[in-house]
């Protein structure tokens, strides 16, 4: 008897948890497409998970505040002077109506270093009013000080939140066709914010996917090329990587991708492949290799994402997480 939308993710799940299922079915490939829309499922969202602050390491938070801080100013502050060192208040104002708030750790971090206080009015992902112009924080402190840390305090706050928002919107848009499966970001950040924009995503509901090259083997196509072949590639990073990391390989067709599988690779990346030649692969791979997780990446954008949703898709990663992402517009102003 063919399995449900539900039953199949379930399974692909257990599988994920290493339970093996013994299940015997056989698998139409046409009744998966178009992927039907299912009841709309409740969207994780980390503003129901507080403790995400609590993962960022408080002494790599000062670091990166005083690097911020250094690279904006380097030397003399002269505007400094006309304003001196008077205690002021000022607004955060969001002008992004319906923005996810993201990156108050590293707001914060930047007015500790120059003797500010903030106070903050939203959670890092808690979404911000409709209004055309939301108070988010009051940042407190001297006025050289403040406006010392106003513009790379301002940085971080943006782009974070315009990462967390675009994730919470994929997150939604997966949920809406009834996809259980893991949005991604990518490596494709910002050299120096990296840290920044994978916490964005786990803000906003996405996958960091691997945080850099020591945090999981990616064998992709240059590494294959290298190597000679697909087998010899996955042997000579599971000799290093041994248990405790897993192997991904980027695959251009299914026979790659089986060859990855049976080399004992963890993970099988169909990369650009079309919907519909994606959905036919990933089905037989599973059926094959039954415990292999399958991500689809490549041409996939916002627009597109829900057409590469699938039972057999476990993971779709999208670069435009993080490339092109718009940012939120905040801007701090002195109360006077």
């Amino acid at each position: 008897m063919p399995l449900s939308i539900k039953q199949k993710t379930s399974r692909n799940t257990a599988h994920r948890l290493g339970v093996k299922l013994h299940v015997s079915c056989a698998l139409d490939c046409c009744s998966l497409w178009p992927y039907k829309p299912a009841t709309m499922q409740q969207v994780k969202t980390p503003s129901s998970n507080p403790s995400l602050a609590h993962s960022l390491p408080p002494l790599t938070l000062t670091r990166l505040a005083q690097e911020w801080l250094a690279e904006d100013t380097p030397h003399l502050d002269p505007a400094g002077v006309c304003v001196g060192t008077k205690e002021v208040e000022a607004k955060l104002l969001c002008k992004s109506p319906n923005s996810v708030l993201a990156g108050s750790p590293f707001f914060t971090a930047v007015f500790r270093e120059v003797g500010c206080s903030v106070e903050w009015r939203y959670q890092d992902g808690e979404r911000i009013g409709a209004d055309a112009v939301t108070l988010t924080a009051v940042v407190k402190g001297p006025a050289n000080c403040l406006l010392l840390g106003e513009r790379p305090a301002l940085n971080c706050l943006a782009r974070a939140s315009g990462i967390a928002t675009r994730c919470s919107e994929l997150r939604t848009s997966a949920a809406a066709v009834g996809w259980s499966g893991e949005v991604a970001g990518t490596r494709k950040t910002t050299p120096g914010f990296r840290l920044v924009e994978k916490y964005a995503m786990l803000v906003g509901g996405a996958s960091t996917h691997r945080h850099d090259l020591s945090g999981m083997v990616m064998l992709k196509d240059n590494h294959v090329w290298a190597s000679g072949s697909i087998t010899e590639a996955v042997r000579a990073a599971r000799a290093v990587c041994g248990f405790s990391s897993k192997v991904e390989v980027e695959c251009q067709s299914v026979e790659e991708g089986s060859e990855a599988a049976a080399a004992g690779a963890d993970i099988v990346m169909l990369d650009n492949f079309q919907p519909q030649e994606l959905h036919a692969a990933a089905q037989r791979l599973k059926k094959d290799f039954p415990s292999i997780l399958i991500e689809a990446s490549g041409g996939v954008s916002p627009e597109t994402l829900q057409q590469f949703c699938s039972p057999h898709i476990d993971v779709i990663s999208l670069g435009c997480i993080t490339q092109g992402c718009p940012v939120v517009d905040f801007s701090l102003k002195v109360i006077h």
